[in-house]
Order: structure tokens, then C-alpha cells, then sequence
């Protein structure tokens, strides 16, 4: 029989499918695991969290994208403080806008009828991505930490909306190379599915939850049924969006390359990738769509209103 790991079955969830996010993170059990995270991403804006409250993650609004907004994770700390904290498994065209749009949530909850001064608690948005951004291929920083500045002296606008995301295909460091916890964080996102023991560099109490909690052979038979579906989801959508955005990009640059020799490289650079966008969201849909998932969860996924999903579907 082979030894080789890759043949053998794995041994915990993998961290970036909805049911195996969830249940480590997700749970009041496990909230330790979720405020240790943050510490570490936030310590030095919110001092260290000493508790959290988990909140409703379904927001209602007065629109149907309103309501069918769903926060993977979302809480407030001891000082009221308010966190997202999102999940993408594969590339979307607006997933700023959508990281945006979803930070307006807890700012119009903090609103007050009568006499209100406006005062707001902070809102942090944490976004854990399974791809890095085309705009910074060639930033080797895993960590990106936006804020509202002065385009001209860089000074922050306003301290109390923060957007920090973590390109998890840029973290390569091994076991060996860890240097703090947020390494080790980072190094459970991107290793967990394949680990088949715990590395000795992740032998804090800490993770000592983390491990029971995301070993499958601990689940019970309703679990893992759970954690399979999601398992079958998150490789579905991820292959099927990330090739649809690598088809989009090639048809982009053969358009612009056509365009190029008849009315200018960058206009018809420009008209190509507007082009190859158009084209990979219509495959992508069609593609989720004949892997069984609905129009709704379509619709949720790509950020697109349902009636535009039903209208590729039936084009």
C-alpha cells in the first residue's frame, strides 16, 4: 500500500469550505479560535478582544439584494465594536464593491431615532481569499490593510471603517520559517486540509481546539455528510469560476490583439477584457448552474441581481 500522503484520506476539514469555516470559527463553542485570529489581524487598532457576541448573519433591507446579503461570520466585541469577517473562495469582478457594500450593514444598524449625534462604533471587515488580486500580482505583502486618507498627505480620513484582506496563495512560508502566530494563522489557512498531524510549531493551547475540532474522524454521521456536501461546493465553484476568469482573460487579449492592429493596442486591450468579462460571467453561470445550484445561490455568489442570472440562463 502507498504511503504517499497525497492517496491518503484527509484527516481535518479544509478551512475554506462554508461548513469547515463555520464550524472552527463560527460556533460560540470555538469563539476563542475566532478572537485569537482577530487579535492577531487587529491588535494593534482594537487593543486585544477579550470577548465577542455573535450576531444574526442574515441582513434584512428594504431591497431583495438586501436581504439576500448573508455575512459568513459577524460580531461585535466587549466595546461594541463591529466585525465581518468573509470567505471567497475564487475571484469575483466586484468582490471590493461587495466588501463595501456589505460594511453598510452594521454602520445603518448603529443609526438612532430622534436627537442622534452620529457617533458610530468602528466596523472591520476581514476578508480571507482564496486568490490574489490581478492589481497585485507582483505585491508579495499577504496582508492588505485599507482605510478612508488624504490622497495627498496619506493621512487616514477616518479611522472607524477598516477592510483588511489576506491573499492566502502568497503565503509559502513552511513550518520551519513561522515566526509569530499570525504566521501560524496563516499557515492553518493554507495547510490544514493536508496536514496528517499537528506540526510541532502549532503545539500552543490555542490550537489545541483548532485540531479537535477540525478533525473529520471526530464528526458524526450527519456532520460529515455536511462537511462533504460543502467539500463537493467549494471545489465546484472554485473550479468552475476560476476557469471561466482564465477563459475571459485569454478571449480578452486575442480581442485585443485583433483590435490592436486596426484601431490601437489599448483600446482594443480595453474593448478585449470588457469583452472576455462579459463572456466568462455568462459561462460561469451556465456552469454553476449544470452543477445543480440555484439561481438564488448564483445570484448570492457572483453578486448579480437574480433577474440578470435567469437571463443568461435562458438566452
Amino acid at each position: 500500500m502507498s504511503t504517499d500522503a497525497s492517496l491518503r484520506r484527509p484527516k481535518y476539514v479544509h478551512p475554506f469550505t462554508d461548513y469547515g469555516f463555520k464550524r472552527l470559527f463560527g460556533e460560540t463553542l470555538n469563539k476563542e479560535l475566532l478572537m485569537d485570529l482577530i487579535n492577531e489581524i487587529l491588535k494593534d487598532e482594537t487593543g486585544i478582544i477579550e470577548d465577542i457576541t455573535y450576531m444574526n448573519t442574515e441582513r434584512l433591507g428594504p431591497t431583495e439584494l438586501d436581504r439576500g446579503a448573508v455575512f459568513d461570520i459577524y460580531c461585535k466585541n466587549q466595546a461594541g465594536e463591529y466585525f465581518i469577517v468573509e470567505l471567497q473562495k475564487a475571484k469575483q469582478n466586484y468582490f471590493k464593491e461587495r466588501s463595501v457594500y456589505y460594511a453598510t450593514f452594521p454602520i445603518q444598524e448603529q443609526a438612532q431615532r430622534g436627537n442622534w449625534n452620529f457617533k458610530l462604533k468602528a466596523v472591520y471587515t476581514i476578508g480571507i481569499l482564496d486568490f490574489v488580486f490581478d492589481e497585485h500580482k507582483d505585491n508579495p505583502n499577504v496582508m492588505s490593510k485599507v482605510k478612508l486618507c488624504d490622497l495627498k498627505t496619506n493621512d487616514v480620513f477616518y479611522d472607524k471603517l477598516t477592510f483588511i484582506y489576506l491573499e492566502m496563495p502568497k503565503f509559502n512560508k513552511t513550518e520551519a520559517e513561522l515566526e509569530s502566530r499570525f504566521d501560524q494563522w496563516l499557515y492553518v489557512f493554507r495547510n490544514l486540509q493536508r496536514l496528517q498531524k499537528r506540526p510541532k510549531k502549532l503545539q500552543e493551547r490555542i490550537f489545541n481546539r483548532l485540531f479537535e475540532s477540525a478533525e473529520i474522524a471526530k464528526f458524526n454521521t450527519e456532520d460529515l455528510s455536511k462537511y462533504e456536501a460543502s467539500l463537493k461546493h467549494y471545489r465546484d465553484v472554485k473550479n468552475v469560476i476560476d476557469t471561466a476568469w482564465d477563459e475571459g482573460e485569454a478571449i480578452g487579449l486575442e480581442k485585443g490583439r485583433e483590435e490592436g492592429e486596426v484601431i490601437g493596442l489599448e483600446k482594443g486591450r480595453e474593448e478585449g477584457e470588457a469583452i472576455g468579462a462579459k463572456k466568462e460571467q455568462q459561462k460561469t453561470v451556465m456552469r454553476m448552474h449544470e452543477k445543480g445550484m440555484k439561481v438564488e445561490e448564483i445570484s448570492d455568489i457572483l453578486v448579480l441581481p437574480k433577474a440578470e442570472v435567469d437571463a443568461i440562463l435562458h438566452s
